[in-house]
């Protein structure tokens, strides 16, 4: 029956392999054959993958005594502020002693619990219960209230001082016990779901990572030291910066304690959030080209050369746009690189008239430009326009030396200048506005969006556009 129990609850709550449980009831049958803990309750717990809570697994009613349980307790849970030496052990791999408890029919006893181990980690713990004798209250530690004497004379400075820190201070003395500690202290350890005063605790008891007391006094002098004396923990769902040091005058040693779960649960959201952003663009991007990709299959069955342009104008507008989604989705924040999203913009309008026209690109653009994401699209749907313009209307004959410059250039005051010049043929910029698509679009993103300048001078021996708008 107890291995049964074991299993099938091991089963149930966690995802210990057959090796773990195998172990758990190696060790519920030592607990029977053993002559120790005769007149104590024994149990067995295991941490629930699902809650993150204990879960009684076994447990050994005393030999000599009359339980302290009136009913079965195997298979419930033991809830984290009841039983906080049982979740420290788990969290530490600590031996914890003596700590103060409650059972599931809310009585009051003290609990020693032992780390389970198997293939170096916890797989549960083994808990001796004992009746409560008395509540211990602050001072009621002979230990911590003699020392407190020896530091009467500044206690009360001390103190206060300590109690107006954000931080949690805990002073032990030479032999690891508790001799002072601020209110913060309680606050954290009261959440951690110590029920007692922590005055007079041992180091050992009080440990939030697996450091014992033996372990510091070993470390303190030599190189291994700066590893432990400064690091970040985690216990329970709390961050923590904990710093240690030792007084060599008086011996005594202080943890501080600077919780920075705040800061760590905003850091883990920011990343979601950038992540889901991410792939948010990621898909935007996806959804754009699979649009362009039906233009291009409507095109192919057109055989209406004016169809077949609009729509090539179209794809290489929706491109424009999915170069920014596409260096946004690799990104965490909304700055982009300019000249990424225009190498891309580029590349694409040089591509759609690759067949028919030769035209070198000449492109100098300042890679220190980072502008958001509005006014990236935005500078790109002008410089593709602009692009697509002199390949269509500046270029009317293949030849070799049909060029199209871009530079971009940060000028003082975050202003940025855009100028892109082709040697084509030129054309009539007041009659081509007024029935051009492309230069309205040029025209009123500029002036609208950027609220920028626009300046568009051309001749027979080319066109130069030039554009500029503060980031």
């Amino acid at each position: 029956m107890i291995d049964k129990n074991i299993y099938e609850l091991s089963h149930k709550y966690s995802s210990l392999s057959d090796s773990d449980i195998d172990e758990l009831i190696k060790e519920a049958r030592k607990i029977e054959e053993t002559n120790r803990y005769q007149e104590e309750d024994v149990f067995i717990d295991i941490l629930s993958d699902v809650t993150d809570e204990a879960v009684v697994v076994y447990h050994r009613p005393p030999k000599d005594n009359d339980s302290i349980y009136k009913d079965n307790v195997v298979g419930k849970i033991a809830k984290r502020l009841n039983e906080p030496g049982v979740y420290r052990t788990f969290e530490t791999a600590l031996i914890t002693e003596g700590l103060l408890a409650k059972t599931q029919e809310n009585q009051w006893i003290r609990q020693k619990v032992f780390p389970l181990r198997n293939n170096q980690k916890t797989i549960g713990v083994l808990i001796v219960e004992f009746p409560v004798k008395e509540i211990r209250s602050e001072g009621s530690n002979n230990v911590a209230a003699n020392n407190m004497k020896v530091v009467d004379t500044t206690s009360l400075f001390y103190s206060t001082l300590m109690d107006n820190l954000d931080e949690a201070i805990l002073i032990f003395d030479e032999d690891g016990y508790l001799i002072m500690n601020n209110d913060v202290a309680n606050s954290y350890y009261f959440h951690f779901g110590y029920i007692e005063k922590i005055i007079g605790l041992h180091y050992d008891n009080l440990s939030l990572d697996t450091t014992t007391f033996e372990q510091l006094i070993y470390l303190k002098d030599t190189e291994k030291w700066k590893n432990v004396s400064k690091k970040e923990i985690v216990f329970g769902s709390s961050h923590f910066q904990m710093k240690r040091f030792f007084d060599k005058k008086t011996g005594m040693f202080t943890m501080i304690l600077h919780d920075k779960t705040e800061i760590y649960n905003r850091e883990v959201e920011i990343v979601e959030k950038s992540v889901a952003i991410k792939e948010i663009h990621h898909r935007v991007k996806n959804n754009l080209q699979s649009i362009v990709s039906l233009l291009r299959i409507q095109s192919r069955r057109s055989s209406n050369q004016e169809v077949v342009k609009l729509l090539r104008e179209s794809e290489n507008r929706i491109l424009a746009i999915s170069a920014t989604h596409e260096l946004l989705s690799r990104k965490v924040d909304n700055d982009v690189s300019l000249i990424g999203v225009l190498d891309l913009t580029i590349s694409n309008c040089n591509r759609a008239f690759l067949d028919n026209k030769k035209v070198q690109i000449e492109k100098n653009i300042d890679p220190t430009i980072r502008m958001d994401s509005d006014k990236t699209v935005t500078v790109a749907l002008i410089v593709n326009e602009l692009i697509q313009n002199s390949f269509e209307h500046g270029f009317l004959t293949e030849n070799q030396d049909n060029q199209i410059k871009v530079d971009v250039e940060k000028l003082e005051d975050n202003m940025v200048s855009v100028v892109i010049k082709d040697n084509g043929s030129g054309y009539n910029t007041e009659k081509s506005e007024s029935n051009s698509l492309g230069l309205k679009i040029v025209t009123s993103y500029v002036k609208d969006k950027l609220r920028g300048k626009l300046k568009i001078i051309s001749s027979r021996t080319g066109t130069s556009t030039y554009f500029s708008f503060k980031i």
